[in-house]
């Protein structure tokens, strides 16, 4: 008689005692309808980038305060203001867009630090100001992408519109730092970089005054649909800081 007592103690207690949990495919569904209407809320309108003020004169911005603020449009998680920073992880390569149109010509200036030892300090000029990737890889940019020590440090990459494209520029990062347009990018290390374009198709990459790369695009990308300026991220935590934007004649 115990051991018929014991057994039915221990089947009653393996009984539910409310109503049956999602299966393991319903949670993961509604995870993914979660994320995507998150995604679907911060992602803004091509209307909005279109209604953006064309800069005519010098912007700046030092981040010296505790939000974005509206001078800045996210289309991804991971941005904040932080000890007067811009800075970002986890965006994966949903960036977040300056709501000042570029004219054709402007040279871009800004520092970048990132602190991890994967580097992969990114931005896009002269993109559609609403865009983020809508997949694993960025294929479908709508800008020029500067990306200073991507994929884990090991390249120095100026891509259009596709970082993956085949015919992006890219320089193999030498990690005994003796070449300095292919030095690695170190944790802690604030770089200068500056952008150009002064002749409507000429662009050149500048990081701590040595120039990375330049080239001259055939059909480059200007007017509507590539008049602003992001930062981006893909995993590493990255923050940038004391952004200047200054017109140019042309």
């Amino acid at each position: 008689m115990r051991a018929y007592w014991f057994l039915g103690v221990v089947l009653t207690a393996c009984l539910p005692n409310g109503p049956p949990t999602a299966s393991k495919e319903s949670n993961e569904e509604g995870r993914k309808t979660a994320l995507s209407k998150k995604v679907m809320l911060v992602r803004p309108s091509a209307s909005a980038a279109a209604a953006d003020p064309l800069l005519a004169e010098v912007f700046t911005d030092d981040f010296e305060r505790g939000s974005l603020g509206a001078a800045w449009r996210s289309v991804g998680v991971g941005w904040k203001i932080q000890d007067g920073r811009l800075c970002g992880q986890g965006a994966r390569n949903r960036g977040i867009w300056l709501a000042r149109r570029l004219p054709l010509n402007a040279r871009v200036e800004f520092d970048a630090v990132s602190s991890s030892p994967e580097g992969d300090l990114k931005v896009e000029v002269w993109g559609d100001g609403v865009s983020g990737a809508t997949g694993a890889s960025y294929s479908n940019a709508t800008s020029y992408l500067f990306i200073l020590g991507g994929w884990k440090n090991t390249r120095h990459v100026l891509a259009r519109l596709d970082e993956h494209g085949a015919d992006r520029w890219e320089i193999r990062v030498d990690s005994s730092g003796e070449e300095p347009r292919a030095r690695p990018v170190k944790p802690g290390h604030v770089f200068h970089v500056q952008i150009e374009r002064n002749d409507g198709r000429t662009i050149s990459w500048m990081v701590d005054d040595v120039l990375l790369h330049r080239f001259t695009d055939e059909s480059p990308l200007a007017g509507p649909g590539h008049e602003h300026f992001g930062f981006n991220d893909w995993e590493t935590p990255v923050c940038f800081d004391n952004l200047r934007i200054t017109p140019l004649p042309g």
